[in-house]
């Protein structure tokens, strides 16, 4: 559960995408404060918004007008190359299409982010071995992504997440290339890690998931139309 202190706080967060003389907003003035422990779904139809709040929560994308602070921050002053840096040490992301890389194994995988951080070998074997173990993909980490399911590949891609021990996990439609089976392994799976600690923000289309979250807060036209807490208590299978 949350513990009152502020990992992600947004005012008034606009977003204008310009194409030749059409200008589309994508978002709103956002208002949105995401603390220690949180677990929140973003919500909303197709093009309310969901993906472009989650590109710029994750600094993969800039806001046209607002404010972002992170972890007390702001963030419009950061240079690029702090941008990245704090991409690579505070924020990780699960991706619907996974991403992982097709000639590395599942080991090298998990291990990607960790090469730009200067570790010793021994350091990234343990966190490693440890994230693997975590997301039960310990016994696979010489297989490569073609031999494995997309339930395992997303397990995969949730432990390259982990490894770099995040503030926040961001999880972009984590279930929406899986069938029913392994979408309920991969939300039972985050529902674990939120009750070990993690802090997620996942956006989904699929209204069953959002009962895994603590918070729904629900997009339309770009703007937060409901922010409301939810149960949160279901574990296993969805129904």
């Amino acid at each position: 559960m949350a513990t009152g202190e502020t990992l992600i706080h947004l005012d008034g967060v606009t977003k204008v995408f310009y194409t030749d003389e059409v200008e589309t907003h994508a978002l709103a003035g956002i208002h949105l404060e995401i603390r220690k422990g949180d677990y929140i779904a973003i919500a909303g139809p197709s093009g309310c918004g969901k993906s472009t709040l989650l590109s710029i929560l994750g600094l993969l994308d800039s806001p046209t007008g607002g404010e972002y602070r992170l972890k007390g921050q702001p963030v419009a002053q950061l240079t690029l190359s702090e941008r990245t840096r704090i991409r690579n040490r505070e924020i990780g992301f699960v991706f619907q299409a996974f991403n992982l890389i097709g000639d590395l194994n599942v080991y090298e995988n998990a291990e990607l982010p960790l090469t730009y951080r200067g570790l010793s070998s021994v350091e990234r074997k343990k966190r490693v071995q440890e994230v693997l173990e975590r997301v039960g993909m310990a016994h696979r980490m010489k297989h490569y992504p073609s031999q494995l399911s997309g339930g395992q590949q997303q397990r995969v891609a949730v432990a390259r997440a982990l490894v770099g021990q995040p503030a926040i996990l961001l999880a972009d439609e984590p279930t929406g290339n899986l069938d029913s089976k392994n979408g309920e392994a991969v939300m039972d799976l985050l529902h674990q890690l939120h009750s070990e600690g993690a802090t997620i923000c996942m956006v989904t289309h699929d209204p069953r998931y959002e009962d895994f979250a603590d918070r729904s807060v629900h997009l339309f036209d770009g703007r937060v139309v409901e922010d409301t807490v939810t149960s949160g208590v279901k574990t296993q299978g969805v129904r």
